[in-house]
């Protein structure tokens, strides 16, 4: 007699599951390169920024009391902004990074605080950061984006959820 060729239908059933469950895996990985694509981007607009505020420091005798001096310097051609994600940006401030000029008068500030917040928790950048408070005695200018920030920017925790503000300091 003759023997039919081709596949039965738990046989294809069995290999749409299994395509399915690589498909699934695949995405999942996909999605957690992505959130480190975008807390790299956040981490290298930082220190971008803190190079062009040491330059503006050289040039001024002092920092800025807003990011958007650093353009009018001619340090930098746009303030950076954040990627969007799963994390919101500091409320009302150019390129949605988080700043705050500290000490002296304006615009002789003699101390800086920059932040960004990040999507994973875990990220080996938030071991050396500086995670200081800004506070209104301090500020020169009366910049305290810092204290301002619904996910608290500031010290970089919220009650239900751990450190994710990568924050620097000259």
């Amino acid at each position: 007699f003759k023997s039919k060729k081709g596949f039965t239908l738990i046989e294809l059933l069995v290999v749409i599951a299994i395509i399915g469950v690589l498909a699934s895996i695949v995405l999942v990985s996909l999605n957690s390169a992505r959130q480190r694509a975008r807390d790299a981007r956040r981490l290298s607009d930082v220190r971008q920024m803190q190079s062009a505020l040491e330059l503006y420091f050289d040039r001024n005798n002092g920092y800025p009391t807003a990011l958007t001096s650093l353009v009018t310097a001619g340090l930098i051609s746009a303030v950076p902004s954040a990627p969007a994600g799963a994390v919101p940006a500091c409320t009302s401030i150019a390129g949605n990074y988080c700043y705050a000029s500290q000490n002296g008068t304006a615009p002789n500030c003699t101390s800086y605080h920059l932040g960004t917040l990040l999507e994973d928790s875990s990220n080996s950048a938030l071991v050396g950061d500086a995670d200081n408070p800004v506070t209104a005695a301090t500020a020169c200018g009366g910049s305290t984006e810092f204290s301002g920030n619904s996910n608290n920017c500031a010290d970089g925790t919220t009650a239900s959820a751990p450190e994710r503000c990568y924050d620097v300091r000259p």
